[in-house]
């Protein structure tokens, strides 16, 4: 498959066309930002990391949890082959554990593990601060029907329900994360963007060290290390 002009660049990854209409290539940056790209920097290695991990993790997803993706091949440590679809646009956000806005949204001790599995969604737009939005909003808005929400809903929840057993089973809490869908050409919904230390909260489960994205957003320090730990967990490597 042939790369061809670039058709998006965002805050973690650029996009390229290629010579296929149903295909398209993603490019793994190791550019890193917080707070709606109010704070920026490089965190070295990072796109190789998000890229293996990530498309491990859809494979895993897709064979053994039924949940359909967008990868089609690995080409390089930092570029995969995807099918291209439309982004449906909103930020879909499952939490086990309480942290970060959710915390600070309902005065809930960060570290406390929640009743059950919460599931909420953000407008993508970030001229207006990824606002969040409700069910009763999506569909008033039209940035998705009623059958595409409840398959979204289902997939988040089947995404949650077999990672928290893997990371569990690298002494990992899976605390939340953030996914992305898209429909293809025939409108079907599936798992795209990434499964990462960008978009996920891990932490170690016998120390509670975290080991994902707050190192930064936090000025933590060790960042760089945290991904690879999580790659070494994840992969083995």
């Amino acid at each position: 498959m042939k790369k061809t002009e670039q058709m998006y660049e965002g805050k973690a990854k650029k996009v390229f066309a290629t010579d296929s209409e149903d295909y398209c290539i993603v490019s793994y940056k190791d550019d890193a930002t917080a707070f709606n790209g109010v704070k920026r920097g490089t965190i070295a290695g990072k796109g190789v990391i998000n890229n293996k991990m990530t498309n491990y993790l859809m494979k895993k997803l897709a064979a053994e949890a039924g949940v359909p993706t967008h990868f089609v091949e690995e080409l390089s440590d930092r570029e995969t082959l995807v099918k291209k679809v439309k982004i449906v646009p909103l930020e879909v956000i499952v939490r086990n554990i309480a942290a970060g806005s959710f915390s600070k949204r309902f005065g809930v001790k960060e570290g406390t593990p929640l009743k059950c599995p919460t599931l909420e969604y953000c407008l993508k737009d970030d001229a207006l601060g990824d606002p969040m939005i409700n069910d009763y909003q999506i569909l008033a808005c039209g940035f998705a029907t009623e059958e595409e929400l409840n398959t979204i809903a289902d997939y988040a929840f089947r995404v949650n329900d077999y990672l928290k057993d893997f990371f569990a089973g690298v002494n990992v809490d899976l605390v939340d994360f953030k996914l992305e869908f898209g429909k293809t050409r025939d409108g079907a919904i599936v798992l795209a963007d990434e499964i990462s230390p960008d978009t996920c909260r891990f932490w170690d489960m016998t120390t509670h060290e975290k080991l994902d994205k707050d190192r930064f957003r936090r000025d933590l320090g060790n960042v760089e290390e945290a991904y690879d730990e999580m790659m070494k967990r994840v992969l083995g490597e």
